[in-house]
């Protein structure tokens, strides 16, 4: 049996996502719009209610990563209101198409049309609560939504406060909806709410993703873990690649798109590593590296198996020397997840070969992991970055949160 409450949830969103499917796109902006507006109004009650999660994972004693994704300040609430104003300038993929016509006279149009409701199952980021609303709003879906519990008091003022906003702006009622229950009972059925659900999100640590993956009966939308790699190519110039190893792996170390192996061409080892070890401990990183590595930096702790498959989310930096740019394939194509990967280089050949031979959703040529991002693709913002290759890939926007269906015009054509 279902909880009558997560049933009474499954079926207000689906009363909205009926009426949200044909909502035009001026109604979407306007509610987006009152949303954001909604947020700078109310951005002492949210702060309060941040201030409250914050301490909670200190005193559980969560790393210092995790809690600097969970903090929210001034400066954040007025980013992320922002950020809303940014998808209503976006263009509304509802109704986009082609059109053709068959011989025997049939007029065939292909048109995008929403998922329906979407249950989007997060982590530790409040910012997630009002981005995922964001994109299903605009994009003519209904939101069920269920973050991680060292949000909980974040994600209940952000979610009450931007479907309110939403609400008094036209929309439907149910349109946006929060479970707070944090019973993972809830998220078992929630991901078993065929009836009411279309497409589940799962948004987190690899235990979450997996979890999610292997009961949901609900169709999944998989986005993965950041194992992100960089090599460093025999011909890099070394002026671009500290900045960009650096960048990938301290500018927010707790994300998916941060950096967590890096992998050293052996002609340039000698050179290269004093040179990126010396700003790395500037910047408080942990190297864990392999047994060349060790010899070249005194400082280097040497690296376990486990460390090549480490998402670690963390100052720390798994490091290789490989022989050149086939050991660097062969040991991305063994320990990658398909996210995020980037070869330093100035030799045009291996950067194609990079680009055409590595399996990611993202692949980069002299620049940072940290670029896999819908804000920074022009996409507004982003429901996930999936790593899978059914539906969507890489970091999903609005267009990635509609289907396909088909009208078909005819003047009494029959099968012959």
């Amino acid at each position: 049996m279902y909880f009558p409450e997560l049933i009474e949830i499954g079926n207000k969103a689906k009363q909205a996502a009926r009426q949200l499917a044909f909502t035009s796109t001026e109604a979407k902006n306007k509610a987006l719009v009152f949303m954001a507006e909604a947020l700078l109004k109310n951005e002492e009650e949210i702060l309060r209610a941040n201030s409250l999660d914050v301490k909670v994972a200190e005193e559980k004693g969560l790393k210092k990563s995790l809690v600097n994704r969970l903090k929210l300040s001034s400066a954040s609430i007025a980013q992320i209101s922002q950020s809303l104003n940014e998808v209503v300038a976006l263009r509304d993929p509802v109704g986009e198409g082609e059109v053709w016509t068959r011989p025997n006279g049939l007029r065939i149009q292909q048109t995008h049309v929403p998922l329906g409701v979407v249950a989007m199952i997060y982590e530790a980021r409040p910012n997630v609560t009002v981005d995922a609303a964001a994109l299903c709003l605009k994009s003519g879906n209904a939101v069920i939504l269920r973050g991680g519990s060292e949000a909980l008091e974040s994600n209940k003022v952000l979610a009450r406060v931007i479907a309110e906003a939403a609400e008094a702006s036209g929309l439907p009622s149910g349109s946006i909806q929060l479970i707070t229950e944090t019973n993972r009972e809830w998220v078992q059925q929630l991901i078993r709410l065929n009836d009411y659900v279309d497409v589940v999100i799962p948004r987190g640590g690899a235990g979450l993703i997996q979890t999610v993956v292997t009961n949901a009966t609900v169709p999944v939308i998989e986005t993965g873990t950041g194992m992100c790699h960089a090599f460093v190519d025999q011909d890099a110039d070394f002026e671009k690649a500290v900045p960009v190893i650096i960048n990938a792996k301290t500018q927010n170390p707790g994300v998916c798109n941060a950096l967590e192996t890096m992998l050293v061409d052996e002609g340039i080892a000698e050179d290269f590593l004093p040179l990126i070890g010396e700003e790395l401990q500037k910047k408080q990183v942990e190297i864990k590296g392999c047994s060349r590595t060790c010899e070249i930096l005194s400082y280097a702790s040497p690296a376990s198996e486990e460390d090549w498959m480490e998402e670690h989310l963390d100052l720390i930096l798994s490091v290789k020397v490989v022989p050149g740019l086939n050991g660097a394939l062969d040991h991305i194509y063994r320990y990658s997840t398909k996210h995020s990967e980037t070869i330093i280089t100035e030799n045009y050949s291996k950067a194609q070969r990079f680009l055409r031979e590595i399996d990611a959703a993202a692949v980069y040529v002299n620049a940072s992991t940290r670029f896999t991002d819908g804000g920074r693709f022009g996409f507004g913002a982003e429901i996930g970055i999936s790593t899978q290759k059914l539906h969507a890939r890489g970091p999903m926007g609005l267009r990635e949160l509609t289907t396909i269906k088909y009208m078909v015009y005819g003047d009494g054509q029959i099968v012959k």
